[in-house]
């Protein structure tokens, strides 16, 4: 079994910026792919970064350019920069990993650990 912590949202103004934490523990070596999501209120919740096991990475397009998402295999962690953040920003962002070795996974369903998730904020 994976648990998946995150850690690192809160209140921001619009043009500001946050950077939210995953932190993994348990069966490790099942962790590979990853990515953030983020729902919205009355929206479906949707990949907003990915990263495989190769570091290879992809964005949903609202947030390429501003969003950062990065690794730290020693920590078993993985973070999600994110820059010159908007109100339509504001979501609960879930944390996601899978054993996949060898792709960027884009859609919910390939994912077999979810995080809590952790509200982010944008204030106009």
């Amino acid at each position: 079994q994976v648990q998946l912590v995150e850690s690192g949202g809160g209140l921001v103004q619009a043009g500001g910026s946050l950077r939210v934490s995953c932190a993994a523990s348990g069966s490790i070596s099942e962790i590979n792919a990853m990515a953030w999501f983020r729902q919205a209120p009355g929206k479906q919740r949707e990949m907003v970064a990915a990263i495989s096991s190769g570091n290879s990475t992809n964005y949903v397009d609202s947030v390429k350019g501003r969003f950062t998402i990065s690794r730290n295999k020693s920590k078993n962690t993985v973070y999600l920069r994110m820059d010159s953040l908007r109100p339509e920003d504001t979501a609960v962002y879930y944390c996601a990993a899978d054993d996949n070795l060898w792709a960027v996974l884009d859609e919910e369903y390939e994912y077999a650990y979810w995080g809590q998730g952790t509200q982010v904020t944008v204030s106009s």
